[in-house]
């Protein structure tokens, strides 16, 4: 656009008018540049400020809570737990050394017995039969044996006259050795009929033996806990001998067998204490002592375990055969020991300013003084599951030992706050 002049070559108003704009124009849009950097300053410098602030909040470090425990006085055992079967001290297997039908029973479930009682008979006539031909047949021998004998004397007699009349030679040799023959012969026939009656004797004596087993008897005295006949059953003793009544000789006296794996059986020895409960009875705890630690292994699925009896005493008749127990054998015990809990021992702060463990310490128990851990080196003794023996250090009863720390407002124990170490 040509600004207006004059004649004189002098601009005219229309021509300042439009400077004056073009000016303001100008000046607008400098003030929107400085407006944009000032806002983008400004935001930069709020980001800034809030990232210093989180920083600086993310660095400060959250109250610690300790927790701990007390240090005490008590029993600390080390037991070996296993499973096992109650039974009687001594079960007798009674059963049949013959074969037949059983005629009677006299003896049942939970029957006291007597030693020689009888508690089955099985039919004897076959055995009475066999009895009566033997008997008869050592009959036969006695009475030949008599006969034979008075064969002997007659023929004793004959060979002494037959030796009167070689004397006098008044018979011949003939006669006389044929009387000694025939006396030698009856002697000799005696001697068969004795050994004959020997030998009836000895039939008759074994048919007997088995018309005796014809009555099943209770060799002890005992309680019959199980029984595996019924009258007119038919027993079968060819092959095996069948099992008629298990009689258990005393249950006032019980044992438990356990089987101890072969990582404890090392610390098992005979005359350890023994405590065990079965389902019947949860909350009564037996007490016993290990009887036995047998050698033969027992290998289910390549894993080995060892047979260990326990004895027990049942006069209150609570125990029962073939209960299952758990038992807790008592490896080790010690009585009024300062004990601290295991998770003091594996204790170790972490993330604050404590002084050092003490080096060479078997143990260290971090004891809480004046808001701060301090390390308290200890020697260990005994340990079970909860608590270990502290034999020797620079701690006393109701000394606070932490046991771990959580921050405060937390639930659950910091990681990046606290270790935990094992094998300590």
């Amino acid at each position: 656009m040509t600004a207006s002049m004059n004649a004189h070559g002098v601009p005219g108003p229309e021509a300042g008018s439009g400077l004056l704009h073009r000016t303001g124009h100008a000046l607008r849009g400098l003030w929107r540049k400085q407006t944009v950097r000032v806002r983008l300053t400004a935001v930069t410098v709020l980001l800034m400020v809030g990232a210093i602030i989180v920083l600086v909040t993310l660095r400060t470090k959250a109250p610690v809570v300790y927790q701990t425990a007390a240090v005490s006085r008590g029993i600390i055992a080390r037991a070996v737990t296993a499973t096992g079967s109650v039974n009687p001290v001594l079960t007798i297997i009674v059963g049949s050394y013959v074969s037949g039908v059983i005629q009677d029973i006299h003896c049942d479930f939970n029957t006291q017995v007597k030693k020689g009682q009888v508690c089955a008979k099985i039919d004897p006539r076959p055995y009475q039969s066999v009895v009566d031909q033997d008997e008869a047949s050592r009959n036969v021998a006695r009475a030949q044996l008599l006969k034979d004998m008075a064969n002997l004397a007659y023929a004793d007699i004959s060979a002494r006259r037959q030796a009167k009349l070689w004397a006098r030679q008044a018979t011949s040799q003939d006669s006389y050795d044929v009387a000694l023959n025939a006396r030698n012969q009856a002697r000799a026939q005696v001697a068969l009929d004795k050994a004959t009656i020997t030998q009836r004797t000895a039939q008759l004596l074994a048919a007997q033996v088995n018309l005796g087993y014809a009555d099943i008897v209770s060799p002890v005295d005992g309680i019959v806990v199980s029984r595996n006949v019924t009258i007119g059953q038919t027993v079968a003793a060819s092959f095996q001998t069948p099992i008629l009544f298990l009689i258990a000789t005393d249950l006032n006296h019980m044992e438990v067998d356990t089987n101890v794996s072969e990582g404890d059986i090392g610390d098992v020895r005979v005359g350890d204490r023994a405590d065990f409960t079965v389902e019947a009875f949860p909350a009564h705890v037996f007490h016993g002592i290990v009887a036995q630690v047998r050698q033969a292994p027992q290998t289910v699925q390549n894993v080995v375990t060892y047979d260990v009896v326990v004895t027990v005493n049942n006069q209150m008749m609570l125990l029962k055969p073939g209960m299952t127990a758990t038992v807790r054998i008592i490896t080790a015990e010690r009585d009024n020991v300062l004990r601290v809990p295991n998770q003091a021992l594996r204790y170790t702060p972490a993330g604050v300013d404590t002084e050092r463990a003490p080096s060479g310490a078997s143990s260290t128990v971090w004891l809480l003084k004046e808001g701060r851990p301090r390390p308290v080196a200890v020697k260990t003794g005994l340990a079970n599951d909860t608590y270990t023996e502290v034999a020797s250090g620079s701690i006393a009863v109701g000394d606070r030992v932490i046991t771990f720390e959580q921050e405060s407002g937390d639930q659950t124990t910091s990681p990046a706050r606290a270790a935990l170490r094992f094998g300590r």
